[in-house]
């Protein structure tokens, strides 16, 4: 629409369109009558309206032309009374030319007119009445729609002025209807508000477009709570299309806010419980279950939030028992001993990583003393955190003018009805403050990290317990052995989840042999701990005996089938009536493997643990083709032995399978890096161990690992003394003399007297209770041990003589006399021997009086 800027006198603005007026919809149209009765002027409307042009219309008689043939004769003398100056005004029903049938009724404004001879014509106005009908319904329908709408209507000028509003919309903010025309939005809305509206309002009248569900947020007059409006806005045409203004229609949906923010908060609120229940707890660490808890918290639930830990708690101290809501209070101090910040997390920019100890819950009050993550403080009695864990219950801080928190909540930490800790959730000013439904949040928020964090604490005890138990185990120190130098390696698992059953032990057997030996029990957890040292002591105990390496993986197959079967029950019988979990954490692997120094010799025996490793001096590492055998507790299959023979300075590998086993990578390819690590055995062993845990991947955590390596060195010749004696009663002597000359020869002769004594019991034994020839052995290496080999079978047994026996006293003169002795099997026949500490050049310490008199 353009306007020319042409002004008449009165300020009247000419258009170069049509009007756009009322006129446009009742769609007037005129044509004028002339004296002789016919057409003579014709109106575009006309056309519009009677579908007839102005060359058909012309010339032509009206009423012959568009009057229905029975209405005809009216119409003439109309037309005569017309003509002779009346004015006449009716409804006049019309055809189209060539149809018989009346197409229309029009109502008709007939004045008369003259020409400029004086000669009477007329001016016919005319008007379609279904046009008007249909205009009187319109408005009656707008009238009735505008002013009995429940919703607030308002109509805008092109200046953006209110040209009409309806009465809902004057109900809401005062006065009539008719009071608010000129006003504009900004006296309504507040500034920020009603620049959008304006800015919507200018839009949509340049545009044309229109704009649907604008919230606007305000207050009706009066009134102190803030309202939401859903306002929709279109551009309002005239019958020409001009643009005359906008229509808003505006919705009151304050109900419908609260109800989508009460969805969405509970929404929200579920969200974040499931996101607790898969984030929290995830690792069995109290500080870092902490964090968690603010990782979820912050921002999603609050801007700022802390956690406070009990002191006593983190430090290994056990919980008091406690339920809340009795007379007595309970926790720790009643609520004022000492806590820990563990975690601090925030949502705003220029907030300080810290809080205070005067106000702990405002961390942006100025003036305050500040709590670092890590320091330990108490909370004054009389303060709302010290109630809230005296009480177990959850309060609510509201801050001061000029405080950064608006409020806060704090929460009590409470598992197994007992206060572990206090968490803080802090809202800044700018967000909305917590409501009830924030607060039911907030408790299962800290509930659920309370039990986690319970939890951790309860495994961390355990979980130390159970390394104290597991190390305890373990041989202390570094072993040592006759013959060999060993090193030894033990990690436990680096995840920081429960031990397992690895272990290994080093045992000294007689005539200088050591027993070597590595396990691992199947299963985790305190339980696979508890195995592991009864297995080990069981080890230890059959060790003694000086059994074969088969023989004692047998005797532990038995054991570890009765581990935790019920007292008095047959091991078959308990075996069969143990549940899953016992028979998974009682089955272990273990290798068993025998040195001799004297033979450079050792005896393998395994219960399906990995192959022991065998570097020789200027080779690549070979694994021991050992037969596995079944685990230990399987039970039902025999165990085999391999003897092999390890050259000097050769390297003996023993280890579990978390060094060579993981995730990441097959065993097969955990072997071969182990073999490839141990390719320069000459190094020092416990550089060789290093070298072995920092090639491979011990760091995955997955399981324990254990490492037990030997460097072969044997008994020099020189130290061994080895006769054979035949059967018989000069032999006695001839071991004395031999022993004597063999000590000798080692610069013994403290020991000589006491060897000589020994050695005459042990021979004299053998040749009145053996049989076959008897064989003498001196062997020298950290201490001196002597044996006595024969065929008999019937072993030695210590016995007290009665005093009038004038013999029966050998065996407790052996006992007496050597540091230990005893007797063993061999493949043909036994062994009594006895072992004897090297002199320090102190001399040798000689039995007391009453030693010899205890004999008798």
């Amino acid at each position: 629409m353009s306007e020319i800027p042409e002004t008449a006198s009165g300020g009247v603005v000419w258009q170069s369109s049509p009007p756009g007026s009322i006129y446009d919809y009742i769609r007037v149209a005129s044509f004028s009558i002339g004296p002789d009765g016919l057409v003579e002027q014709w109106s575009r409307r006309a056309v519009d309206l009677f579908g007839v042009t102005a060359e058909e219309a012309r010339g032509k008689d009206p009423v012959e032309v568009f009057m229905p043939a029975d209405l005809r004769e009216r119409g003439h003398r109309r037309v005569k009374e017309i003509l002779d100056g009346k004015e006449w005004t009716g409804l006049v029903p019309f055809r189209v030319p060539g149809e018989e049938r009346p197409h229309g009724v029009a109502e008709m404004y007939v004045m008369p007119t003259e020409t400029e001879t004086g000669e009477r014509a007329a001016l016919c106005i005319v008007v379609d009445v279904r046009a008007l009908r249909r205009i009187e319904t319109d408005l009656a329908a707008s009238q009735a729609i505008f002013g009995q709408s429940p919703f607030g209507f308002l109509l805008f000028d092109t200046d953006l002025t209110v040209r009409r509003a309806n009465r809902r919309f004057a109900t809401v903010f005062g006065g009539d209807a008719d009071d608010h025309r000129g006003r504009t939005v900004h006296d309504y809305l507040g500034r920020a508000e009603a620049d959008r509206m304006t800015s919507a309002l200018r839009k949509v009248l340049e545009t044309g477009e229109s704009v649907t569900d604008l919230r606007i947020v305000g207050a009706a007059p009066g009134a102190r709570d803030r309202r939401h409006w859903s306002i929709n806005l279109y551009r309002v045409h005239s019958g020409s299309g001009r643009p005359i203004g906008v229509a808003g229609l505006g919705i009151d949906v304050t109900r419908r806010h609260n109800a989508a923010r009460e969805a969405a908060s509970a929404r929200r609120n579920l969200a974040l419980l499931n996101q607790a229940g898969a984030r929290i707890g995830n690792t069995l660490d109290l500080e870092a279950t902490a964090r968690e808890l603010l990782d979820v918290a912050v921002p999603g639930f609050c801007d700022l939030a802390s956690v406070d830990l009990y002191q006593g708690l983190l430090t290994g101290d056990e919980a008091p028992p406690g339920r809340w809501g009795s007379s007595h209070d309970v926790g720790y101090g009643a609520g004022s001993a000492e806590l820990r910040r563990v975690a601090f997390a925030s949502a705003v920019s220029d907030t300080p990583r810290r809080t205070d100890e005067g106000h702990a819950s405002d961390p942006g009050r100025p003036g305050t003393v500040p709590i670092e993550v890590g320091a330990v403080h108490r909370y004054p009695f009389n303060s709302p955190y010290a109630g809230a864990l005296r009480t177990g219950r959850i309060r609510t801080v509201h801050g001061d003018d000029g405080d950064l928190a608006r409020s806060t909540l704090v929460v009590p930490m409470t598992a197994h009805d007992t206060v572990v800790g206090l968490v803080q959730f802090s809202r800044a000013k700018g967000s909305e403050p917590f409501g009830e439904r924030d607060r039911a949040l907030a408790v299962e928020l800290a509930a659920r990290a309370a039990v986690c964090i319970d939890n951790a604490r309860l495994y961390r005890r355990e979980h130390e317990r159970a390394l104290i138990l597991q190390r305890s185990l373990l041989p202390p120190g570094d072993p040592e052995a006759a013959g060999l130098d060993i090193a030894c390696r033990y990690l436990p698992g680096t995840d920081a989840t429960e031990v397992g059953g690895d272990w290994f032990d080093v045992i000294e057997l007689p005539g200088h042999r050591t027993a070597l030996v590595i396990g691992d029990v199947m299963g985790r957890g305190l339980r696979a701990a508890v195995a592991m040292g009864e297995l080990r002591t069981a080890v230890r105990t059959l060790a003694q005996l000086d059994l074969e390496p088969a023989e004692v993986l047998s005797h532990l197959d038995e054991i570890a089938r009765g581990l935790g079967a019920p007292i008095g029950t047959q091991q078959s019988r308990a075996h069969k009536n143990r549940g899953p979990e016992l028979s998974e954490v009682y089955l272990a692997t273990c290798v068993y493997a025998v040195y001799d120094p004297v033979t450079r010799r050792c005896t393998f025996a395994n219960a399906g643990h990995l192959p022991p490793v065998l570097v020789e001096p200027g080779e690549e590492a070979l694994l021991l083709d050992v037969p596995p055998g079944m685990p230990l507790g399987v039970g039902g299959e025999p165990f085999e032995e391999v003897e092999v023979e390890i050259p000097e300075g050769a390297l003996l590998a023993l280890y579990t399978d978390g060094l060579v086993e993981s995730r990441d990578h097959p065993l097969d390819e955990g072997l071969s890096a182990f073999r490839r690590a141990l390719t320069d055995p000459s190094r020092p062993l416990e550089d060789v161990c290093d070298r072995v845990l920092g090639s491979l991947n011990t760091g995955h955590g997955e399981d324990d690992i254990a490492l037990l390596m030997a460097r072969v060195q044997g008994l020099p010749a020189e130290a061994v003394g080895d006769w054979r004696l035949p059967r018989e009663p000069r032999s006695v002597g001839r071991a004395r003399e031999l022993a004597r000359a063999q000590l000798a020869a080692w610069d013994l002769e403290p020991l000589v007297d006491t060897v000589e004594l020994l050695v005459s019991e042990l021979v004299t034994n053998a040749l009145r209770y053996g049989e076959g020839e008897i064989r003498l052995r001196l062997l020298r290496d950290r201490t001196l041990v002597c044996e006595v080999w024969d065929a008999g079978l019937v072993q030695p047994r210590r016995r007290r003589a009665k005093d009038t026996d004038e013999g029966g006293r050998g065996l407790q003169l052996v006992g007496l006399l050597s540091s230990s002795w005893g007797s063993r099997r061999t493949p043909r026949g036994k062994t009594v021997w006895f072992e004897l500490a090297l002199p320090d050049g102190e001399g040798t310490t000689e039995p007391t009086v009453e030693q010899l008199l205890s004999m008798f």
